[in-house]
Parts: C-alpha cells; sequence; structure tokens
C-alpha cells in the first residue's frame, strides 16, 4: 500500500489539458467544457470544445509525417526500442498518470496506481514484441510466386471512451505505431488528462514529431470531424454501440475508410449446477466480474444466470460478499469501489434501477445513492433477482453496478438467455464438464469465452485476437490479429 498522502498531493496538481500537434503542446481552442470531480462534484478543469481547423492540422501533422517516412520507415527493432521506452516512462511517471485516472473517473487509487497504469505499460510492451513476428503468407504454383507485402495502412484515427483513459489510449497507441502508422487520438471529453501526457512522453522516448497528435474536444465536434476526415485511413473506436453506429454513416459519408469498433456488451455469467464446488470463490469472481471499475467495464458480467439446482446455494454468498463492497473517496487508499463519473451517468444508473424495481424484478441489494455529504457520485452495488428477460436492466447496457440475476434449467435454457441481447462481446462460465464448454464456445454469441473451471484460477494472460459479435462492433484486437487489423496488405504475383 502506497504512503502517499492522495489528497495533499492531488491539491498541490495543476490539471491542465492540451492539445498535442506536430509535436507541440497547444491550447483547446472553443467554449469551454467543465469537468467536475466524481468524489467530491467540485469543478476540476476546463478545456476548449474544439473545432474542426485544429482536426484538419492535427491529420496533416499526421499524414506529413506518415508520408516522409520520418517512423514508418524505420527498421522493425528501431521502432521496437522507442515503444518499449514509451513503456517505461509511462512506469516512471505512474504516480501522475494514477492521479490523473482516479481524479478523471473516480476509480480508486490504489486500482490506477497498480493496475492502469500497469495495463497500459503492458499494452505498450506487448504490441512492441510482436510486431516483427507479423508475416504474411506466400505460396508458388506452375511458374508462379505470389506473396503478401503488409503494410502500415497510413493514418489512423482512435477515438476511445472514458472508463479507463490510459489503457485505451494505450491499446490504439501500441498496435498503430508498432505497425508502422501515424495516429491522431482523441479522448472522451469526461476523461481528458492522460492522453496529451501520454503524447509527450512519447517525443522523450523518440517517436518523432508529428507521428503521435492528440485533440481534445467534444464528440459531437471532434469526434465526427475526425470519423468523417477524408485523410484519416482508418477508424478505431471503443465506446457505445449508437455511437459505433454513427461511425459507421460518417466512414461511409465520408472516404469509406476502415473501422475497428468494440461498442456495448451485456455479458452473461452462466453458472451451471455441475461448477466447481469452492462457491466462495466461485461468488467472489461472480462479484468481481459484475462489478470492477464501480461497473464501467464492457465486459463486465452484468447478467447472472444460475441453473436451478445451484442458485439457493450461490446466490446467498454472492449477495454477502457485495454488500461488504463500500463505495468510499477514490483517494483514499483503502477504497476498493469509487466514484462514478459525474451526475448525468450517476442519474442514468438510478433510472435503471427504479425501471429495474417496476419490471417487477426482486432488489436484493444496493439501488441508493450514498455519501451525499460528500458532493460527490456514489452509487451502491445492486443485485436484483428475478429479472425478467425482456426488461431494461436486462437487455441494455448501464455501464454501472447493477447486476441482473435469472434461472435456468437446461443448458439450451441458458444459452437461449445468454443470446437474448443485442450484443456479443464477452461471456463467461463455470463449469467443470469439458464437452459443455465446447459447447458454449460454439453457441454462445460471444467474442470472448471465460470458462471457470477450477477454484483455483491462475493469472496468466495469453494474448489471442478478440472480435466483437452483434451489436458489439467489428475488428480485431489484440494479439498478432489485432496488429494485422492497423495493416493493409499487397499480393504481388512473380511469373518466374
Amino acid at each position: 500500500m502506497t504512503e502517499i498522502n492522495w489528497h495533499h498531493r492531488a491539491s498541490k496538481t495543476m490539471l491542465d489539458v492540451r492539445n498535442f500537434i506536430d509535436g507541440q503542446s497547444m491550447d483547446c481552442v472553443g467554449q469551454p467544457i467543465d469537468k467536475y470531480s466524481a468524489r467530491d462534484g467540485q469543478l476540476l478543469y476546463q478545456f476548449g470544445e474544439g473545432d474542426q481547423e485544429t482536426v484538419d492540422k492535427a491529420v496533416s501533422s499526421a499524414r506529413n509525417a506518415f508520408n516522409d517516412g520520418r517512423w514508418s520507415s524505420l527498421p522493425n527493432h528501431q521502432r521496437k526500442a522507442i515503444l518499449l521506452k514509451l513503456a517505461d516512462l509511462l512506469e516512471t511517471n505512474r504516480e501522475t498518470f494514477a492521479l490523473y485516472e482516479c481524479l478523471d473517473v473516480g476509480k480508486p487509487i490504489t486500482y490506477a496506481l497498480y493496475d492502469d497504469v500497469a495495463r497500459a505499460a503492458a499494452s505498450l510492451r506487448g504490441s512492441a514484441e510482436k510486431m516483427d513476428q507479423v508475416f504474411s503468407p506466400s505460396g508458388s504454383d506452375a511458374g508462379l510466386f505470389a506473396y503478401q507485402q503488409r503494410k502500415p495502412v497510413g493514418v489512423v484515427g482512435g477515438i476511445i471512451g472514458w472508463n479507463y483513459p490510459l489503457s485505451l489510449a494505450a491499446s490504439k497507441v501500441g498496435p498503430a505505431l508498432a505497425m508502422g502508422n501515424s495516429l491522431v487520438l482523441k479522448p472522451s471529453e469526461f476523461t481528458s488528462l492522460s492522453a496529451w501526457r501520454l503524447a509527450e512522453l512519447a517525443i522523450e522516448a523518440g517517436v518523432p514529431e508529428g507521428v503521435f497528435n492528440v485533440v481534445n474536444g467534444a464528440g459531437k465536434i471532434v469526434g465526427d470531424a475526425l470519423a468523417r476526415h477524408p485523410d484519416v485511413d482508418l477508424l478505431t473506436f471503443v465506446g457505445s454501440s449508437a455511437t459505433g453506429k454513427q461511425m459507421m454513416i460518417s466512414a461511409g459519408e465520408s472516404n469509406m475508410k476502415r473501422l475497428i469498433l468494440e461498442c456495448g456488451g451485456k455479458s452473461p455469467y452462466l453458472v451451471f449446477d455441475d461448477c466447481p464446488d469452492d462457491l466462495d470463490a466461485l461468488a467472489a469472481d461472480i462479484v468481481a466480474t459484475a462489478f470492477p471499475n464501480q461497473g464501467a467495464l464492457c465486459v463486465a458480467g452484468t447478467r447472472l444466470l444460475l441453473q436451478d439446482g445451484i442458485k439457493d446455494k450461490l446466490l446467498p454468498k454472492i449477495l454477502e460478499q457485495t454488500q461488504q463492497i463500500k463505495p468510499a473517496d477514490p483517494l483514499d487508499p483503502g477504497t476498493t469501489f469509487g466514484a462514478i463519473i459525474n451526475q448525468g451517468h450517476m442519474e442514468k444508473i438510478l433510472a435503471y434501477i427504479e425501471s429495474g424495481k417496476e419490471s417487477g424484478a426482486a432488489l436484493l441489494c444496493g439501488g441508493r445513492q450514498v455519501n451525499k455529504e460528500s458532493g460527490g457520485y456514489f452509487i451502491e452495488p445492486t443485485i436484483f433477482d428475478q429479472v425478467p428477460p425482456q426488461a431494461k436492466i436486462a437487455q441494455e447496457e448501464i455501464f454501472g453496478p447493477v447486476l441482473s440475476v435469472m434461472s435456468f434449467s437446461t443448458e439450451q435454457d441458458a444459452v437461449e438467455l445468454a443470446n437474448g441481447t443485442c450484443f456479443g462481446l464477452a461471456a463467461y462460465a463455470a463449469t467443470e464438464n469439458i464437452s459443455r464448454a465446447h459447447r458454449l464456445s460454439q453457441h454462445i454469441k460471444a467474442g470472448a469465452l471465460g470458462i471457470v473451471a477450477t477454484n483455483t484460477l491462475g493469472s496468466g494472460a495469453v494474448e489471442m485476437g478478440i472480435e466483437g459479435q452483434a451489436q458489439s462492433g467489428f475488428g480485431m484486437e489484440t494479439g498478432f490479429d489485432g496488429l494485422k487489423a492497423y495493416t493493409c496488405t499487397t499480393t504481388s504475383n512473380l511469373f518466374i
């Protein structure tokens, strides 16, 4: 546990939001956007909402950098060394970035310090380490030799969500730059502290000026301008499904730019009566999957599907563990559950909770705004039982700490419930039946499926490409396939 007095440090830290274009920090223009603190409701900072001219400057900077080859023409080992140095610099400055994430999002400072920064650095390192292992096929037949050359796609536009601003930024910076592209990144207007500071560190690490640009501002202005820009070759987006659909329209109405869309989720967690026998451990995993980051995670397991034979044994343990979670000041190192990002989002979550009550679902715990005296935005983790499958809380992405519990009898019933939304991002299942696990992977609509088949969950991670399904988006993320998504290919036919 850190010994830093985070309250004191926060009071002494100058919070500023700047654009970063062609290697230089610049003021944000336009009408001011006010950012209020999740923890106490006080004004944190202001910055301009942006304009088309600023986006044009950033894209032009990225295009010039790409065309003259100052980055794309560097040998792989040089780009790798620079990205690895950027990861090191990120960790060297981890306390600053952790404070930014805590204040911007409302997440606990300890999680920001030890999880978020580490995740961002690992994302950069992962892209760097894999970059020179991305190959394309070749083949020969009857005097013909054919091969593919994999090339950077050009100028990448990145638009990211507010829930994990630093690690989401790194997840775009890493593959875009590793593959030799130039980048214009737009952070969410709700969480704008980290991105331009990361761009400054990129220059320090050795990334040439103009390769990594940041434009802050409102989505309706800056985001739309970037999505529609005719000189952006690839748009990679993380956010809601509704905005993802708008990205498709913008791309189609402009230059048919390529798209990678990671959108909403309503992930099911299926528990069968042949699950691992340590129900306390299983309950802990379910709670951790349902309520990470105050529920603001697109792959959170927000729909809990319990088989009839296990429900009465497991649900009380889940309820007991959830009731031990107490929302508290994110700057307190002992806090494990922080604040909701802003008042508007808090009110949206509370409206969903009211709709759950109106649907006839049984409220088991939570459901209230707490810590009102702080001036911040805090909601208790909330569990509903007997949720009608078509209820709003079972169908729509809440992006908050609300878990909907439903029951099923057979495996077929479970699959139908799991697939009963418009999303297909992630899913989880607890079963020791390996045949069932394989069937679920075949039939459940999800880009990623986690199977809990043991009481002792490992800590390993194998990076493979993941692609959302249905209205959770499309385009590969992470792993080798995620790197390839930031390239294009030319197939050459050589007659010999």
